[in-house]
């Protein structure tokens, strides 16, 4: 009997040192084997700023019932412009983790696009990527700048953010990952660039926060 309880105070006591662990890994950020952030990762981090590199998928939707970009204004010159001049856009496109549209979902791209050059096709784009998943959920990027489309890479600055991002700066580069021209569906790939003051703790690959 007494051989039975003993081990029933082991086991006891175990448990209620594991419960903590448990408990940071349900309410904190993700731990750096975790796969459900590997498209967030830390380059440096100094003690006083980090600087991450963050890779997802926009799906641009132009077409079909379930479009996500819809023209709001021209300009009386855009039905004539070889740019289409004056046109603008608003979109709620979705954010994936990698090209496939059935991938993770990560957030939703949300803002203005204006065709702002007489001469070549370029946009000026005022965007916000809405982080929806994990411990970002909630925080917010903020593009802007010149994207001339028919470029290979584009650039446009990081400008700010919400949350995890508050008082982000930065750059951002994106291509066309794919178009199809029949569905007027195409993917563009983001890759951002982004100095934010450094988190509580910061762990080599994936990021996690101690909590």
């Amino acid at each position: 009997m007494a051989k039975l309880i003993c081990l029933m105070l082991i086991v006891i006591s175990s448990l209620s040192m594991a419960l903590p662990s448990c408990y940071a890994r349900k309410t904190g950020p993700p731990a750096p084997d975790s796969t459900e952030e590997l498209w967030v990762q830390k380059i440096s981090n100094d003690g006083k700023q980090t600087d991450l590199m963050i890779r997802f998928y926009v799906q641009d939707l132009l077409a079909g019932e379930n479009k996500t970009v819809y023209e709001v204004a021209t300009a009386s010159i855009t039905a004539d412009s070889p740019t289409d001049f004056g046109q603008v856009r608003v979109l709620d496109d979705l954010v994936t983790a990698e090209p496939d549209y059935y991938s993770t979902p990560v957030a939703r791209a949300q803002g203005l696009i204006t065709y702002a050059d007489l001469r070549v096709a370029a946009l000026a784009m005022n965007m916000n990527f809405v982080f929806t998943t994990g411990f970002l959920s909630g925080s917010t990027i903020c593009i802007l700048g010149r994207n001339q489309i028919d470029l290979p890479e584009r650039e446009v600055a990081v400008v700010g953010g919400t949350g995890y991002f508050r008082n982000a700066g930065g750059y951002a580069i994106t291509k066309t990952y794919s178009y199809d021209a029949e569905k007027e569906y195409g993917v563009l790939e983001y890759t951002l660039y982004v100095t934010v003051p450094t988190w509580p703790s910061m762990a080599a690959g994936g990021l996690h926060a101690d909590v």
